[in-house]
């Protein structure tokens, strides 16, 4: 057995789905109801297929009974020992070699032909604001002279988001109506927005959870993470300038945000995890509770992260979609860890299927940013793209891409699969 090539072709050099990357999500095959499954090349393997197979025994068929129903909630719930077990006898069945293809071909479907879903049901989502180079860009155009407050170095700053509506990619963003005021007007406007904007984030998904009343410790917070996703916090811009004060964001962010569909887990992403960026000299210490020898060790994560845009004109010129932004997640300010510690310290009870949002993940050079709001520096200087349209925020008919891929020595790169949204006129 080759447990570092797939009988399934498609697999061997894959750009997001090879055997090292193995990502759950829910899909439905033609005709077929949603059900649990596993992308691997250009294909999905359907576990409850797999398990009436008789070829999962024991925790990995424990696990994979945890899948069913269409959402995987219950499988989050059981934590890494289950998603270890489950993970290595798929390897097991894909890899080069094995004893049993024909068994798990007729278990595969053509991954072009179904339809894919939310991962999980999303009781509660939180987007916090860890990208420092966003949060300074951001910070500059508000507040040119502080745009850090004081509280950004010792707080991983969030704000709880709204679950209900969270759509896998692909599903279409209607422009957002509300209230803005112009410059110069005495009292506000009420229409489509008109500063539409994306955020390039990084989506969390918690697995166990804590009871309430009761604070996961930094030394333990990573066996409540179960995977990660491609996150785009769609945003009015001009909507959010009105209403944000004093409570923060509220009508601006809750219209739409858009998933990648596949949860690529934690253990995934294990040989591109890294050292945590050391902080700059003269930044204060986290406190004791958020501090963790092993965790900033190596409890950041080395993915990088792509925009692109596609516009109707570039559509009707057959042409591709161009990169506007390349970044990465070693931007962030806070571990992960230090988000789920944080987040339940006060006794907040984290459950299986919850949804954490990184913030805007931008670099310090252009050419990074996460948002048309830096790349524009506010509205005030266009985009020029290659198809001669420039784009302050965007226009209908645009559609958003966002792709991760990690990249290491002497390992195979791994990747998200796409997060996808176009934008459609304003009901």
């Amino acid at each position: 057995m080759n447990p570092h090539h797939s009988w399934l072709a498609s697999a061997n050099d894959h750009a997001d789905f090879p055997l090292q990357n193995l990502p759950l999500g829910v899909f439905s095959p033609q005709g077929g109801r949603p059900r649990a499954g596993v992308a691997i090349g250009d294909s999905i393997l359907d576990l409850e297929v797999l398990l009436a197979t008789g070829l999962l025994q024991g925790e990995a068929a424990t696990a994979a009974l945890a899948c069913e129903g269409g959402q995987l909630n219950g499988f989050f719930a059981l934590g890494r020992q289950a998603r270890v077990v489950l993970r290595e006898r798929l390897t097991q069945l894909l890899a080069q070699g094995s004893d049993n293809v024909g068994v798990v071909r007729d278990c595969l479907h053509l991954a072009s032909d179904c339809e894919l879903h939310l991962p999980a049901r999303v009781g509660d989502y939180t987007d916090f604001y860890v990208g420092i180079e966003h949060a300074k860009n951001v910070g500059k155009l508000f507040r040119p002279d502080n745009p850090l407050l004081p509280n950004y170095k010792y707080v991983p700053i969030g704000y709880h988001g709204r679950a209900s509506t969270l759509r896998p990619s692909g599903t279409p963003v209607r422009r957002p109506k509300g209230q803005t005021m112009p410059a110069g007007h005495k009292e506000p406007n009420f229409g489509p927005c008109a500063r539409l904007d994306f955020e390039l984030e990084l989506g969390i998904w918690i697995g166990p959870g804590n009871a309430m009343g009761e604070g996961i410790a930094i030394d333990r917070a990573d066996e409540h993470v179960a995977g990660y996703c491609l996150l785009n916090d769609w945003s009015a811009r001009d909507i959010q300038a009105w209403e944000y004060q004093p409570l923060g964001p509220f009508l601006s962010k809750s219209f739409i945000t858009s998933l990648s569909p596949w949860v690529v887990t934690a253990e995934a992403l294990e040989p591109f995890r890294c050292a945590q960026a050391p902080r700059p000299e003269g930044d204060p210490q986290p406190l004791p509770y958020l501090w963790d020898a092993r965790d900033q060790k190596s409890g950041a994560l080395d993915i990088e992260l792509e925009v692109l845009l596609l516009t109707e004109r570039m559509r009707e010129q057959g042409l591709p979609a161009e990169r506007i932004a390349l970044s990465n997640t070693r931007s962030m300010y806070w571990t992960v860890a230090q988000l789920v510690t944080h987040h339940s310290v006060n006794g907040c009870q984290l459950q299986p299927g919850d949804l954490f949002g990184s913030g805007t993940l931008s670099g310090a050079q252009p050419g990074q940013h996460g948002s048309l709001l830096e790349i524009t520096h506010g509205g005030k200087e266009a985009l020029a793209l290659a198809s001669g349209e420039s784009r302050r925020f965007l226009e209908d008919g645009d559609e958003v891409i966002l792709r991760a891929r990690c990249v290491a020595p002497g390992q195979v790169s791994i990747g998200f699969g796409e997060c996808r949204g176009r934008i459609i006129a304003a009901a």
